[in-house]
């Protein structure tokens, strides 16, 4: 889930802290990836049409998610873009409560799968698939196979990818982190970028979210911030009646932290806590998130593909076209060497000249005679 409905807020609270770019805007940049997100994206999206439309092989075996990250991580590295995926490990138990919530969810669109195929209604059977796909294990770990035959790193968190993210952005091993779950900027991220998905199939700009500037315009430090998105809804702990975005924001603006905000409410009619408000957790969650620590981890690469891997693994076992394999191989060499270019950006920073320029010694005083003899000429034809 994330944050509930943060990036609305951001947008009337901190606009300034919203940028568009065009993908291409990040040519050498390293961007670290919810593999996860992508992963259930494909899963849904990348079909055939009808009931039971996910892409399969010969033996009947789902590839739709080898197919989606073969393709979009092409498109990216065409772009420029040096992907970094990072893949979720055990969900910590404060997630309990919001995994629980899922799966009820599940038992009912199984339920109404079922009627709906009984009524034979095929758009609602389709419908109801979709929300009944989930990651199993062993995808994971197939996508985990191509990405090391294309030549991409991937890093496996010990537990929230979105928090392993943010501690490799804040530590400056990549430039931003890519995901739609907006919790990644609670984690403390330097950067967000959501929509990189869209950038290629809708052509919609990517949307950056830059942290800082979201804490000066929001007149937040970073604990009231994390405060702020506690009351607004997270995967972490339940949320107090009536508080929503805009008076979570209101409430921690003018109280600073939620114990000030819960004794200066009325917490008996207008807000009632509930007792499995947990946000003392919560916010340890995401002050001290179980990460990776990437001082372990190994330097980043993107080698050239490992062609008789990838074909071997993808062609052979996944029957996917050889010939279509072999293309997809060549664009993902030509486009190494375009996203080893460095940037402008790595060498300096350009800044504004403060100089006045100097103009050369009697330049001021020929132009000046000059426009007297234009006049004088002027004169002479009246």
């Amino acid at each position: 889930m994330g944050i509930k409905n943060l990036a609305k807020l951001l947008s009337e609270k901190a606009p300034d802290c919203i940028t568009e770019h065009d993908i291409k805007n990040y040519m050498g940049r390293i961007v670290a990836i919810d593999a996860s997100m992508f992963l259930y994206q494909f899963l849904i999206a990348v079909r055939q049409q009808g009931i039971g439309g996910q892409l399969t092989n010969d033996a009947g075996e789902v590839t739709s998610h080898l197919s989606g990250f073969f393709y979009r991580t092409i498109r990216m590295r065409e772009n420029g873009l040096k992907p970094v995926y990072v893949f979720d490990g055990k969900p910590p138990e404060m997630k309990s409560g919001e995994l629980l919530k899922r799966k009820e969810k599940r038992q009912k669109a199984q339920k109404a799968l079922e009627e709906a195929q009984k009524a034979d209604d095929t758009a609602k059977v389709i419908q109801q698939e979709r929300r009944l796909v989930k990651a199993e294990k062993w995808q994971v770990e197939e996508t985990k196979k191509l990405l090391k035959f294309m030549g991409i790193p991937y890093v496996e968190a010990t537990c929230e990818a979105e928090a392993t993210c943010a501690e490799m952005c804040k530590a400056g091993l990549v430039y931003a982190t890519a995901t739609e779950d907006m919790d990644a900027m609670t984690f403390g991220t330097c950067k967000q970028l959501r929509g990189l998905h869209h950038s290629e199939s809708r052509k919609q700009p990517v949307k950056e979210f830059t942290l800082k500037k979201a804490l000066e315009q929001m007149e937040f430090t970073m604990d009231q911030f994390i405060d702020f998105c506690i009351l607004c809804g997270c995967d972490y702990t339940s949320t107090i009646s009536k508080v929503g975005p805009k008076t979570a924001f209101n409430l921690i603006s003018k109280h600073k932290n939620i114990e000030t905000m819960i004794k200066n409410i009325d917490t008996v009619k207008k807000h009632p806590i509930p007792a499995d408000f947990d946000y003392v957790n919560a916010r340890r969650m995401f002050k001290a998130p179980d990460v990776t620590d990437c001082k372990k981890l190994a330097p980043l690469k993107w080698p050239l593909p490992d062609e008789e891997g990838l074909i071997g693994f993808m062609c052979d076992q996944k029957s996917f076209s050889i010939d279509r394999m072999k293309k997809g191989i060549e664009r993902l060499k030509k486009a190494r060497g375009k996203s080893s270019q460095k940037r402008l950006d790595m060498f300096f920073k350009v800044k504004p000249s403060t100089k006045k320029k100097k103009v050369p010694k009697g330049k001021g005083k020929k132009r000046k005679n000059s426009v007297k003899s234009t006049q004088k000429k002027k004169k002479r034809k009246i």
